[in-house]
């Protein structure tokens, strides 16, 4: 086979040093490729120059598109640049997953807690419906979509105005505050309307709805939070925004007590709480997320920004973000279509004598903490680059970054959905088999959770595209993939209301919801590829195949020892705690054996991670 050309001497050819690179040796490019100049057997292995901004066609078989650290070699320390290469985006995900995990650990704690004090019944029910349409701004907006909005943005102004962005900053801020100020009353002023959609019985709507006046008071310090997120990661601090919710379960987990204190041990019902007692639960709910915005102001100003009214936003470069912005609430829209759907069917099963909407909601966030500590993390470190990129016009480098993503992300998730296929009851009666939720109810809501781990790579990865069309500024595409997967999910729960059994509906819309994020990963995945020309998908595909072969042993594992533990020890909490703490280290013993046997790369990468982050422990 002929080599791969080199480049001519028109183009730019700066050594910034060398590396090892195993059998391929000769000038090696690097700008979000690697390329190598000449063959050489497995014995002749040397150091070669590393050469910089040159895009060269791949040729050379068993070499993808991720960077030195992919070319089965070591890259010297000074080589290794965060936005350029694996290691960068496993270091700045592990900063992240660190605060992820502590943050959404402390979230599953207040779970745990408001659980225990106002349980699973028509009253946790009528609280978790008011919650609803707040925490899914705090999905769309925390979670990624207005971040992911605002980043190319931020980084666009920082590259391109003499300020460094300062004042495009305080513009959009100034925005933000004005135009969710109004959203916020809006929302607060139709709270009844609110109501009226996700609750069906007229007698069980007052209690919702005054919760819903205290709640959605949060919408506008979500935004903020989100805002002042955006800037401290386009800055390149990451770590404070993933800290900040621990603030905020705190201020919650207190209101919990409070309850308690107020109300006592029994299980609260609408006769029995008063209004004094609705308003500490309903506020301090809305003042943890008030703290949790207020929190990052902090490390903003350690940078030195300062806040500055500007209501000067024409010809400033917000139209833009003023039309993704409108494109983003259609967005938000409909996936509030979505949500009303899956709630109201999920409402009428509870009223039935079901699994009830606090079931649902509790399993859903067991759904949301692994794809928020790997996902999220793998995402936010890649979005910032992935932006850059999208600026300069090196979509290539974008479609590696998006498959790099892919692939540290099924790493973990992959495995974690096989686990707990097996694991998802115990779980349950773990984590919510106290107080006023019975053992029963906890571990359906772990069997929910169970159906809802089909869909976490799927999900991972429709958000990932989303971000990707983000980096390009472009906020249209994402909002129609969004519409084909909502008309999935308003479709199924429409079956699922037909024909499910009531003590299964739970189950089935978790599965229609898996079903919809498999629907946006197929047209994402389509129109990425139309746009970047590639998305790296055969790669992409071989790595998760090899991924997914891996995840087998450990799902046979975890099911032998749950089987075994529970033969033994009981179905009870003692059981349930010995089969899960069992199940998790032998099915990740398991998975990390047989994905190092079948050269998972992307396993090393994860391992050094934690290894690295034990050694400073």
């Amino acid at each position: 086979m002929t080599p791969p050309s080199l480049p001519g001497p028109g183009r730019r050819r700066r050594a910034v040093g060398t590396a090892r690179v195993g059998r391929a040796v000769g000038t090696v490019y690097r700008s979000g490729f690697a390329e190598a100049g000449e063959w050489a057997s497995a014995a002749d292995i040397r150091a070669v120059p590393v050469v910089e901004i040159v895009e060269v066609a791949q040729l050379m078989p068993g070499m993808d598109h991720t960077g030195l650290l992919d070319l089965g070699g070591v890259v010297p320390v000074e080589l290794r640049r965060d936005d350029e290469d694996t290691a960068g985006v496993a270091r700045n995900s592990a900063v992240m997953a660190i605060g992820t995990i502590a943050s959404r650990a402390s979230g599953l704690l207040r779970q745990i807690i408001l659980t225990v004090v106002i349980g699973s019944t028509l009253f946790a029910d009528a609280y978790t419906l008011a919650n609803t349409f707040p925490n899914m701004v705090y999905e769309l907006l925390l979670g990624g979509v207005l971040t992911s909005v605002i980043v190319p943005l931020l980084v666009k102004a920082e590259k391109q105005e003499p300020d460094g962005g300062i004042a495009f900053i305080q513009r959009l801020l100034t925005m933000t505050l004005a135009v969710f100020t109004v959203i916020t009353a809006v929302a607060v002023v139709a709270a009844p309307l609110i109501t009226l959609l996700f609750v069906g019985d007229p007698g069980e709507r007052p209690l919702t709805t005054a919760f819903a006046y205290l709640l959605l008071l949060e919408i506008v310090f979500y935004a903020l939070a989100a805002v002042f997120g955006a800037v401290l990661n386009s800055r390149g601090r990451f770590a404070a925004p993933m800290w900040a919710p621990v603030l905020n379960n705190a201020v919650v987990i207190a209101t919990g007590g409070v309850f308690l204190a107020m109300h006592g041990f029994g299980t609260p019902t609408a006769d029995s709480v008063t209004l004094p007692q609705i308003i500490v639960l309903g506020l301090g709910t809305t003042l943890g997320i008030a703290a949790q915005a207020v929190s990052l102001w902090i490390p903003l100003r350690r940078l030195g920004f300062r806040w500055k009214w500007r209501f000067d936003w024409r010809g400033t470069g917000l139209a833009e973000a003023r039309g993704l912005a409108g494109w983003l609430l259609l967005y938000v829209l409909l996936s509030q279509l979505g949500v009303v759907a899956i709630m109201r069917v999920a409402k009428a099963a509870g009223e039935a004598g079901g699994p009830s909407v606090a079931i649902y909601n509790n399993a859903y966030l067991l759904f949301m903490l692994p794809h928020g500590i790997v996902a999220v993390s793998v995402i936010t470190a890649l979005l910032p680059r992935m932006s850059r990129a999208a600026v300069d016009g090196r979509f290539r480098a974008l479609a590696d970054d998006l498959a790099l993503g892919t692939r540290l992300s099924a790493t973990v998730l992959l495995p974690a959905a096989a686990i707990m296929v097996f694991l998802g009851s115990s779980a349950g009666l773990v984590l919510f088999g106290y107080g006023n939720t019975s053992a029963a109810q906890a571990k359906t809501t772990g069997a929910v959770f169970a159906v809802a781990c089909l869909g976490l790579l799927p999900f991972a990865v429709s958000q990932m595209q989303t971000f990707a069309f983000y980096a390009m500024r472009d906020a249209k595409t994402p909002t129609l993939v969004n519409a084909a997967a909502v008309a999935v999910r308003v479709a199924g729960a429409g079956a699922v209301a037909a024909l499910a059994p009531v003590d299964h509906v739970l189950h089935w819309l978790m599965a229609v919801n898996s079903l919809s994020y498999l629907v946006a990963m197929v047209v994402g995945g389509m129109l990425l590829r139309r746009r970047l020309g590639t998305v790296r998908g055969r790669n992409t595909a071989s790595t998760i195949a090899r991924i997914a072969a891996a995840s087998v042993p450990a799902l046979l594992v975890t099911w032998a020892a749950d089987a075994g533990i529970r033969a033994v020890a009981g179905t009870g909490h003692v059981g349930g705690i010995l089969a899960l703490l069992a199940g998790l280290l032998a099915g990740g013993v398991a998975y990390v054996c047989a994905a190092l046997l079948l050269r998972v790369r992307e396993v090393h990468h994860v391992l050094g991670m934690v290894q690295r982050r034990l050694g400073r422990a």
